[in-house]
């Protein structure tokens, strides 16, 4: 079977299946790339025929004539300027979607081998293809298919933000209370919990009720804000001042609801909510253990990540757009 792929306007090509599920495997052709073989009567996305996996299956495995008509504007590539291994387990794309037009590199550009994404000179930042075109990659990131993984460090910066718009929100509360002359160690009993709660009320009763409908406006308004914005757009307000953004660890777009606020929202918001009501020590530990996995994980992923299945990137316009519906 001669498949033909296409990204930018510019086709690449045949490839046989064997080559292109390699491909497909080592993030170099994309799910938002074009595809077309004998059997196809027009271009289609590849996600689309292989149902979003990395792994194409074709129900017609005969041989197709070439058919430069099918596509227009497009600059192909003659078959030398691919090359492969006897065995056909290595491809090499050296100039796959490349852009006629494109200057010539200087000693300060880095071309990057789209099968072993090796720097071949010392400059630090290259551009990515496609969605991420306007973006520079450091040779420190961490790259799956087009999407670029947002530092740890961003990741603990967006979380301490979130607390620290939390802590801003019940501030009023806050100086309320140390104004009060507060008995602690009513809290510090665990196995008495009840009367805890019972002194907690007292002191809420305590509390003039301006101070309380302000501290819960600004706590509720905060919420749903978050909300908003996890929903639209998968990302927290600390995520958002960070420039990242949670995204499906298939698809590469925007999570569906369930996973964003069932499972990374509200159930984290549980665990957590009870973690530190027993003990801060316990909540900060059970975070830095994410945030540890996370950096041991090629991938980025702790264990907020594996529960939802899910990645955390640097954020782009390309993944708030939805997957076309497979006809």
């Amino acid at each position: 079977m001669q498949i033909f792929l296409a990204r930018n306007n510019v086709q690449a090509g045949p490839y046989n299946l064997e080559q292109l599920n390699i491909m497909l495997a080592s993030g170099e052709v994309l799910l938002d790339d074009l595809i077309w073989h004998d059997g196809l009567d027009q271009w289609q996305r590849v996600g689309n025929l292989t149902n979003n996996q990395t792994v194409y299956r074709p129900t017609n495995t005969s041989n197709p004539e070439v058919n430069d008509s099918i596509i227009n504007n497009v600059t192909v590539f003659p078959e030398d300027n691919v090359s492969n291994d006897q065995d056909g387990k290595s491809v090499s794309l050296d100039r796959l979607y490349g852009k006629p037009e494109r200057p010539k590199a200087t000693d300060k550009d880095v071309k990057v081998d789209m099968v072993t994404n090796r720097q071949h000179t010392p400059h630090n930042n290259v551009s990515l293809n496609k969605s991420n075109a306007n973006k520079t990659v450091s040779s420190k990131d961490k790259v799956v298919g087009n999407m670029v993984l947002a530092p740890i460090m961003s990741r603990v910066l967006a979380t301490a933000l979130n607390g620290l718009l939390y802590l801003l929100a019940i501030f009023p509360l806050v100086m309320a209370l140390t104004k009060m002359d507060v008995d602690y160690s009513k809290f510090q009993d665990i196995q008495n919990m009840d009367a805890a709660y019972q002194y907690s009320m007292t002191l809420m009763e305590s509390l003039p009720s301006s101070i309380l409908m302000m501290s819960q406006v600004m706590v509720f308004g905060l919420f749903a804000l978050q909300l908003v914005f996890i929903t639209l757009r998968g990302q927290s307000l600390g995520k958002l001042i960070t420039g990242i953004r949670v995204v499906d660890q298939t698809t590469h777009r925007l999570p569906s609801f369930g996973k964003l606020i069932g499972m990374r929202t509200l159930l984290l918001f549980i665990i957590y909510n009870l973690l530190f009501s027993f003990t801060s020590f316990l909540g900060f530990v059970i975070i830095a253990i994410h945030y540890y996995m996370a950096s041991k994980s090629p991938e980025n992923i702790g264990w907020h990540d594996k529960l939802a299945k899910t990645l955390v990137v640097k954020a782009d316009s390309s993944q708030l757009v939805k997957e076309p519906k497979i006809k």
